[in-house]
């Protein structure tokens, strides 16, 4: 599939044999079997080219992601918790491009859900023991206009950490 993906356009065995190839010895008869079975599994779809098939993915591979990343938090028994303990895991990076996906999945004008108040409370990571923890959110410092956790003394754009 990551080659599939990594061409983004309908690929033959042949060509997938030579990009493999560059890596490792395989046969022409494996990527056939693993293509086909990629096709009957309803991973690609294929379409015949005179004695050949190019096939084609059938999502992308960042709708497949989402799949899995929802199916995983769907098994959960406490989805809150898993959300925060999964958050706990992300790099800073990551965690900028989730804030940067809610507010394109939300819109510039969507607003907190009907009862919230934005910016009231927290879950924290201690809530993924299977109980949900909520803390009271910082509030700017108006006299000095800081950010809550921000550190004065690291300077501009820093962590002070």
């Amino acid at each position: 599939m990551t080659r599939v993906w990594k061409w983004n356009r309908p690929v033959t065995v042949r060509e997938v044999l030579e990009d493999l190839q560059q890596e490792r010895s395989i046969a022409y008869t494996t990527v056939m079997t693993v293509l086909d079975n990629l096709h009957q599994k309803g991973w690609v779809r294929r379409e015949a080219e005179g004695r050949a098939y190019r096939y084609e993915a059938v999502s992308t591979r960042a709708a497949y992601s989402a799949a899995l990343m929802n199916d995983a938090w769907s098994q959960s028994d406490n989805p809150a918790a898993a959300l925060v303990a999964f958050f706990g895991m992300m790099s800073e990076e990551q965690r900028r491009a989730l804030r940067d996906a809610v507010r394109i999945v939300q819109g510039p004008d969507e607003g907190p859900e009907q009862g919230e108040t934005r910016g009231e409370t927290r879950v924290t990571p201690d809530a993924a023991d299977e109980k949900r923890v909520e803390k009271p959110v910082e509030k700017p410092d108006e006299a000095s206009g800081e950010k809550p956790g921000e550190n004065p003394d690291s300077g501009p754009g820093g962590t002070g950490r």
